[in-house]
């Protein structure tokens, strides 16, 4: 189901009719995605999903003017109208001279076929409605709830697998062509247990990368029930100072509000914790941060942005030191900088302290504060203060005590960061932002 040849050529005619009448610049972005999902309930088919979309974006630049419009009727008399009316629309807004398409020289050039980061599984044509099916159904624990440990019951299982594929091209009146094209396999489950009281636990776990051979489908329920289990008994704690470990399933909690702070458009609005940090040491000497783009068949991975400039490997954060802001052509221009991409899609944290796993972390630190999810709570992008709730287990000699209750994890991004002491190499790679298991010492915790 990618692009045809007929629905490219579609967009090349929507470029020219802009050229045509009136537009001085155009960009289009034209996308198609097909998604099939299969959802399930106590080990039977809850619901089926059968979704297809296309969508043709223009970014018309005119007399000094820009607008965006999209629209998913992909009928060339009705799209002649659309961009007619369009450039009128344009033409009448406020002018803004810093509208421009990137340079030439910034955009990729290397993007025709689509598949060039082997993000394409070819498995993908040959599913069908029993395939989806059986793999939504295969690895249900409901069929043997009876059989699982005592000690508390499963209530309910629900879960989802679902496939898709997402085509887009991007061309401008600069000559780019760039073509980006991607499958994705994903597996879910949430259950609930009951304990012997009545108290009900949730747990979650989930598996999702471009090829369906590289889905771990076998252990997806039987994990988020020992998440769930895992909860029972919890106990409250003191408040106090807490060398806190969070495990490499929620850790991009503490690191995404960095990486929001480093766009853009947050900086431009004077509304960032990280504004005037380019080129300074603000994070300690072990901190590396890269942002990956050319990691062959992994979820994220992109050969250019929305504006198809060209992306690369780089570093984001290097031995403390902020090395990159994330700058489109537009911001990049309000704020008189060079501009670089539009964001980090293949983030990764680098090793910190020579620790493998989360466990490996947990046996150095001996006694910390296990945050296993959070539940709630805000963040700053301003200030970059922030306050969780969390959840997970107080630890004691490397070895969980038992889960904790109605804590608050509370203090500002810059702080926490230049107290960390350990990054593990355990990251998802289901998840487009590499971050393991990491640990922080002296973090505030309020029960």
């Amino acid at each position: 189901m990618r692009l045809d040849s007929k629905e490219i050529e579609l967009a090349r005619h929507c470029l020219d009719y802009a050229l045509e009448n009136g537009a001085d610049k155009v960009r289009i972005t034209l996308t198609k995605s097909l998604l099939n999902l299969v959802g399930v309930l106590n080990g039977e088919v809850d619901k089926t999903s059968h979704a297809l979309d296309r969508s043709l974006q223009l970014n018309i630049f005119a007399d000094g003017r820009y607008g965006t419009f999209s629209s998913n009727r992909l009928e060339r008399e009705g799209l002649e109208q659309f961009i007619r009316e369009a450039i009128v629309t344009v033409k009448m807004l406020e002018k803004d001279s810093l509208r421009d398409l990137p340079s030439q020289e910034r955009t990729v050039k290397d993007a025709a076929g689509g598949n060039e980061l082997d993000l394409y599984d070819p498995e993908y044509v040959n599913m069908s409605a029993e395939k989806r099916r059986d793999l939504a159904l295969g690895s249900m624990s409901w069929p043997l709830k009876d059989k699982l440990e005592k000690g508390f019951t499963l209530v309910s299982e629900e879960g989802e697998y679902s496939d898709s594929i997402f085509d887009s091209v991007t061309i401008d009146s600069n000559g780019l062509f760039a073509r980006h094209t991607e499958t994705s396999f994903e597996i879910g489950y949430e259950v609930t247990v009951e304990d012997g009281e009545g108290n009900l636990y949730s747990g979650y776990w989930w598996d999702a990368t471009p090829r369906l051979g590289d889905l771990k489908i076998a252990d997806c329920s039987a994990t988020a029930i020992e998440r769930a289990a895992a909860q029972i008994g919890p106990k409250g704690i003191k408040s106090g100072k807490y060398t806190v470990v969070i495990d490499s399933e929620c850790a991009s909690k503490v690191l995404t509000p960095v990486l929001n702070a480093l766009g853009g458009f947050s900086l431009q609005q004077k509304n960032s914790f990280m504004d005037g940090t380019i080129g300074k040491k603000v994070f300690p000497e072990g901190l590396t941060v890269m942002d990956l783009p050319h990691s062959r068949g992994e979820t994220g991975s992109r050969l250019f942005d929305s504006e198809g400039v060209a992306t690369r490997d780089s570093a984001i954060i290097e031995k403390g030191v902020v090395k990159e802001y994330f700058l489109n052509t537009y911001i990049a221009a309000k704020m008189g900088m060079e501009p670089t991409i539009e964001d980090a899609t293949r983030v990764k944290v680098m090793p910190v302290g020579g620790c493998r796993t989360c466990k490996d972390i947990l046996e150095k630190v001996k006694d910390c504060i296990l945050v296993t999810g959070f539940n709630g709570g805000n963040s700053n992008s301003a200030t970059g203060n922030f306050s969780y709730g969390i959840e997970g287990f107080l630890v004691k000699d490397g070895k969980i005590e038992y889960p904790v209750k109605e804590a608050l994890m509370t203090g500002d991004f810059l702080t926490l960061w230049n107290n960390l002491i350990f990054a593990a190499e355990d990251a998802r790679l289901c998840m487009s932002k590499l971050i393991p298991s990491i640990a922080f010492a002296g973090v505030d915790i309020s029960a």
